[in-house]
């Protein structure tokens, strides 16, 4: 028997700019959420973990459990959720500029170990709750707060660095484009690894990118998906940089692989002298 679908909205105003492309992730993740109430997860063991920023506001929109980290950090919260209860599905979300600036070395070393979680990066490309200095993933010459005559530096790439660093899950999807954002958060979530997508989501209040991205974003066919040259090759096809080069959406990347806490806690028997202290006996008497 199907499940009633889950009324999600909470009593906490909306704060978001009117017509931020931030609610259609909102409501995209409604979707994927009720899409794993269907499929049997209970409501209680869904985490919603975020940082600071517009994205981060999301969690106060959805009745879950969630929690809230200081800046840059809400992967490494996020691991230590999964790693006290492995049954639950967490959900990172996060800023390109809590995530690609702050929280890059968690976000490495996230990819790195495999722990499955997903993470969503709301990338318009600036620090927009701070009124728009530049991030990583900014365009070189990108006029902002901090950088009134243009920025200096060229953007990061966060695919190609998540390629590096053995993410097992690697996507790409796009705020204006919501039925195909939603295929590709719930493949995420439903992966056993480290799900990593990177959400192009304009900030029309201080880099309007809608029009821009609207004329050469297009959805890939999703084969070989484990060819790490043919990951790259596509991945590269836009380096954040470019106004004129197409921008595929969709899955870049996907392995099967050992997840961090199944292997770290496979065995959760330590000595101490000669002393031998069972932690799994100890968690399950907690």
């Amino acid at each position: 028997m199907a499940q009633k679908k889950i009324q999600l909205d909470t009593s906490a105003k909306k704060t978001w700019c009117p017509g931020c492309s931030n609610f259609g992730i909102l409501a995209t993740l409604k979707k994927v959420i009720n899409n794993l109430h269907q499929r049997g997860t209970a409501m209680e063991d869904i985490v919603l973990v975020s940082g600071i920023g517009c994205s981060s506001k999301i969690i106060d929109y959805l009745g879950l459990n969630s929690f809230s980290s200081l800046h840059g950090r809400p992967l490494v919260s996020g691991e230590g959720i999964k790693l006290g209860n492995k049954k639950l599905t967490v959900i990172v979300l996060a800023g390109d500029g809590g995530m690609y600036n702050e929280g890059i070395a968690h976000l490495v070393h996230a990819a790195k170990r495999n722990v499955d979680i997903t993470l969503l990066v709301h990338n318009n490309r600036n620090f927009a709750l701070t009124t728009s200095q530049f991030t990583a993933t900014s365009p070189q010459g990108f006029k902002g707060g901090s950088s009134p005559e243009g920025s200096v530096e060229e953007p990061l790439n966060p695919l190609a660095l998540m390629l590096s660093a053995q993410a097992s899950f690697i996507g790409r999807g796009y705020s204006f484009r919501l039925e195909g954002l939603e295929q590709l958060i719930n493949k995420a979530v439903r992966h056993q690894g480290f799900s990593f997508i990177d959400i192009l989501q304009p900030c029309i209040t201080f880099f309007d990118t809608t029009d821009s991205y609207n004329k050469r974003v297009y959805a890939m066919e999703e084969k070989d998906l484990t060819d790490e040259k043919k990951a790259l090759a596509k991945i590269k096809e836009w380096d954040y940089q470019d106004e004129k080069a197409n921008i595929p959406l969709g899955i870049f990347y996907k392995q099967e692989r050992p997840v961090y806490e199944n292997m770290l806690l496979k065995d959760l028997s330590f000595s101490r002298g000669d002393k031998k202290i069972n932690f799994k006996k100890i968690l399950k008497e907690i």
